[in-house]
């Protein structure tokens, strides 16, 4: 999930997770608190208003009282000079916070609880009664209440009133109890939100970022053997993806420039020790040169010819030690142009022809594509492909007269060329890594089977530099066949000459 979504999700967390959890729990409470009123106080009706209507409340408790007696008033007034009664009502007023004042004339006869001097000297006049059970007067003073007023005449005559009085600040218990439960659970909630929040957050966020911190210091000391597993497909996890794919990098690189040392120093060997043969032989013609052991010139023109030949032996290596050093750096320059085969190849043959000659070594040539066949390549890299070839060919002929055959096929399009010789041919096994850089089938070295170890390397990397493909097939003791392919040139036909 992208943290664009988990920012909204969050918003929306922060915002209606508690609004929802608020309103539930409030619900709750309400209907658990308004049940234990209406069961306390005998309050019925709709209990929600109560909340946004405290005096209507608290009117309600002594509906049902004030209803008796007001009856009891209107029809038997004689009973509210019994005190017996009176104590009777005033306990059930006292069960709802509430007590009784009785007044005859301007004289207090009955007071159920102590009242303050401002309440009972501040007491409605007769006549301000309104008979409703469900109103009242609201006194502000030294004691905060809620009156309710009956009007009635005694028996002799005289004027009296009933004041049902409910002290404001003996409210019900249970409505403190309720908004301190609402409260501690606003907070349990915003507590149990910021959790969920922080656990989530945590989990995203703080624990790849602590595996990256730990990848980096791996990198810094230099350790790449550990991986990076992305656990989401948010930002952080195509992060830890990317550094994953860097440290894969890396140790790729590190292990390439390892592998590359090490090919080097091989390449140094091989060079080395294939350089130390002309070398020797050059100094030891020379020296024969200079003491005169040369004394006829059929010999010296020997030894010059010899010099002269390990001269060329060096040079090939030095050419292919530079060649290597520019395969490495993908810097082989390549000036490709279009070549007609029968044409290319009739040359190589003769020059490959006289060279095989002088060696005692049969060569048979053919050509089976069209005379017209052309293909698109470079003339002196795919020269140093055929020398290379005929080359090993040489170098591991085993047999008394040995032969080389080159056949020139038309393979739709491309042109297939194969070099076949009757040599010691290539173990099964080996077959595979001919191609692979200083990888010798033959482990042994002399001055007859040396070499860098990197000339089919390069005949490899010039054949796929032209879009082609080589390998080869062997049997030990018969022969080996090289083969590689060359797309052909083929003309596309532009826009003009299809109208025509």
């Amino acid at each position: 999930m992208k943290f664009k979504n988990k920012i909204i999700i969050s918003f929306c967390i922060i915002i209606f997770v508690p609004i929802f959890l608020a309103t539930l729990v409030l619900f709750s409470m309400q209907h658990i608190q308004m049940r234990a009123i209406e069961q306390t106080y005998g309050v019925e009706g709709d209990g929600y208003s109560y909340f946004s209507n405290s005096v209507q409340l608290l009117s309600r408790f002594t509906r049902e009282i004030y209803r008796e007696v007001y009856k009891v008033a209107d029809n038997q007034p004689e009973k509210l000079e019994d005190g017996a009664y009176l104590e009777k009502i005033n306990q059930q007023l006292e069960e709802k916070a509430s007590y009784l004042i009785v007044r005859k004339g301007q004289e207090l006869v009955y007071i159920g609880k102590s009242a303050g001097t401002s309440l009972l000297t501040e007491l409605p006049e007769y006549g301000s009664a309104d008979g409703n059970a469900d109103s009242g007067t609201y006194m502000d003073g030294e004691e905060q209440a809620l009156v309710k007023q009956i009007d009635f005449v005694y028996p002799d005559g005289a004027k009296g009133s009933i004041f049902i009085v409910t002290r404001l600040e003996e409210m019900v218990p249970e409505l403190k109890s309720l908004l301190i439960d609402i409260m501690v659970s606003i907070v349990l909630i915003l507590v149990l939100t910021a959790c969920m929040l922080t656990v989530w957050i945590y989990t995203s966020l703080i624990n790849p970022i602590k595996k990256l911190q730990a990848a980096a210091q791996n990198i810094k000391e230099g350790n790449l053997d550990f991986t990076i597993e992305a656990e989401s497909r948010d930002e952080i996890g195509e992060l830890c993806t990317s550094f994953e794919e860097m440290r894969q990098r890396l140790k790729d690189n590190a292990e390439e420039k390892i592998n590359s040392e090490k090919e080097n120093k091989m390449l140094i060997s091989n060079i080395a020790h294939d350089l130390k043969t002309p070398i020797t032989a050059v100094k030891g013609y020379a020296e024969g040169l200079m003491d005169g052991v040369a004394d006829t010139p059929e010999k010296r023109d020997k030894y010059i010819r010899t010099i002269y030949n390990k001269a060329n032996e060096m040079d090939t290596l030095i050419n292919e030690l530079t060649l290597y050093a520019k395969i490495d750096t993908n810097r082989i320059p390549y000036n490709f142009a279009k070549i007609n085969v029968g044409e290319y190849f009739n040359d190589c043959i003769e020059e490959i022809g006289l060279d095989l000659e002088s060696k005692n070594i049969g060569l048979a040539y053919f050509n089976y594509t069209d005379g017209s066949t052309q293909i698109i390549a470079d003339p002196e890299q795919l020269r140093r492909v055929i020398h290379n070839i005929i080359g090993n060919s040489i170098k591991y002929l085993d047999k008394q007269r040995g032969l080389i055959n080159i056949r020139i096929k038309d393979v739709g399009d491309f042109i297939q060329v194969e070099i076949e010789d009757n040599g010691r041919g290539i173990a099964a096994a080996d077959l595979p890594y001919i191609f692979d850089r200083f990888y010798r089938a033959d482990a042994s070295r002399n001055s007859a089977t040396g070499g860098s170890g990197i000339g089919l390397s390069i005949v490899k990397k010039i054949i796929e530099d032209h879009g082609g493909k080589i390998w080869a097939t062997s049997k030990e003791s018969i022969g080996t066949v090289m083969y590689f392919v060359i797309r052909k040139y083929q003309e596309v036909p532009n826009e003009q000459s299809i109208n025509s």
